[in-house]
């Protein structure tokens, strides 16, 4: 959110000349926030910005009394979740906001129903240490900077994919962009808008470190819910496939990446669990 306004103001400053309305639009884009508590529009993010779909009545016949023993547990039965699918080889879906529940197409279909039911206890916790609406919020104020991301994110695959024509865009993006914060150095009176300019150097590690932190605590609060044990023989069933360590154990990869190690999510909750 911070980094999404720092972004906005960034480039209204840019943009208009007049202070009051760069103001305008931030509070307009503040304003727009109350579209999105309405039930339709929550249903149409899942599917545009998380990209998830609605089960068929297959796999909604499979998921439903697993996600009411997790519900029950939880103490959160007559709370209106709707359950979607991720199309992912991955264990666990994508953190979501307001009321909807990911599970991947992965673990549906893969894992017997003991340990689909702790891994929906970690989807579940993802929305135990909030309220919906403001998670909807947050979600909604933090679309500039996701924005701003997957915007780089390609350039990423574009540099690695073509390394010629990658390093020529990337040394004129440099170029412009030291350009326009030094002009903004020399010309501005206050230091405000050339620091907000900034914060896009750091927006990579640090929405990294949040997603790995996001992570961290589902675990940590599935286990409390009592799937500990469950979760764990999970991470040591998709460890031993060879999943999600394809890539090398760098600092750069741990840096950016916004999913834990999955050795370091088993040796979080075999502690939790040794100390309980």
């Amino acid at each position: 959110m911070v980094l999404s306004f720092a972004f906005i103001y960034w480039a209204c400053g840019f943009l208009f000349d007049l202070e009051s309305s760069t103001w305008v639009v931030v509070l307009l884009w503040l304003l727009s926030g109350a579209v999105v508590l309405l039930r339709p529009v929550e249903d149409f993010l899942a599917k545009v910005a998380f990209r998830l779909r609605r089960p068929t009545q297959v796999e909604e016949a499979r998921l439903r009394p697993i996600w009411q023993s997790v519900a029950l547990r939880a103490g959160v039965g007559d709370r209106p979740f709707a359950l979607w699918i991720h199309e992912s080889g991955e264990i666990t879906g994508p953190p979501t906001a307001g009321h909807t529940v990911a599970v991947t197409h992965w673990s549906l279909y893969t894992l017997p129903p003991s340990h689909l039911e702790a891994v929906l206890a970690h989807e579940l916790a993802h929305h135990l240490r909030g309220r919906a609406w403001l998670t909807l919020l947050g979600f909604w104020y933090s679309l500039p900077a996701r924005a701003l991301l997957a915007v780089l994110r390609l350039l990423g695959k574009l540099f690695r994919a073509v390394p010629a024509l990658g390093c020529l865009i990337g040394g004129i993006l440099v170029i412009m962009y030291l350009g326009v914060f030094i002009s903004m150095l020399m010309f501005h009176e206050s230091f405000v808008q050339p620091s907000l300019y900034l914060l896009i150097l750091l927006a990579i590690p640090v929405m990294a470190w949040l997603g790995r932190w996001a992570e961290r605590e589902a675990d940590r609060s599935a286990a409390e819910m009592g799937y500990g044990p469950k979760l764990i023989e999970v991470f040591y069933g998709w460890q031993v496939r060879d999943h999600g360590t394809g890539q090398p154990n760098t600092f750069r990869n741990d840096l950016l990446s916004a999913q834990p190690r999955i050795a370091e999510r088993i040796r979080a909750l075999e502690n939790l669990l040794s100390r309980s």
